[in-house]
């Protein structure tokens, strides 16, 4: 009788393991949204922010970090200046709670780079990071 529930529970560990590995795997797949895009840069607010993180993420990737130090840092830059001179445009007088929002995960996502521009940033901080600035682009779309 041990001997079958030990058993039971080892399958069912391995079928709710093989659901979750199944959910990771595709739910990158579900969560992007195509929108329309020019030359790979969506045609939305947030597009250039969300297409300079991608470039710094993928070159990170890849092993470039002082490639992805450099995109986080034009990414700061271009972000910082759309809102000093975005006059009443600008998404901190318009909406200044999804400003806070974004430019605080932006502050996380780009210090992984900044802080070690020519070492890897820790993986599992750089991936949530990441998809959290991504999150709160959308906030503002």
């Amino acid at each position: 009788m041990a001997r079958r529930s030990i058993r039971l529970h080892a399958l069912f560990v391995t079928i709710f393991t093989a659901a979750l590995l199944a959910c990771a795997v595709t739910a990158p797949l579900f969560a992007q949204e195509k929108r329309p895009q020019t030359a790979g840069v969506d045609n939305s607010k947030m597009g250039p922010y969300r297409a300079l993180a991608q470039l710094a993420y993928a070159a990170s990737q890849k092993g470039d970090h002082a490639t992805a130090a450099t995109l986080a840092k034009i990414l700061e830059r271009t972000w910082d200046k759309a809102e000093d001179y975005g006059g009443d445009t600008a998404l901190s007088k318009t909406n200044n709670a999804i400003y806070e929002q974004i430019d605080k995960a932006m502050d996380q996502f780009i210090s992984l780079f900044l802080d070690h521009p020519s070492a890897a940033p820790d993986a599992a901080k750089l991936k949530v990071a990441y998809n959290l600035y991504l999150e709160k682009l959308k906030l503002a779309d």
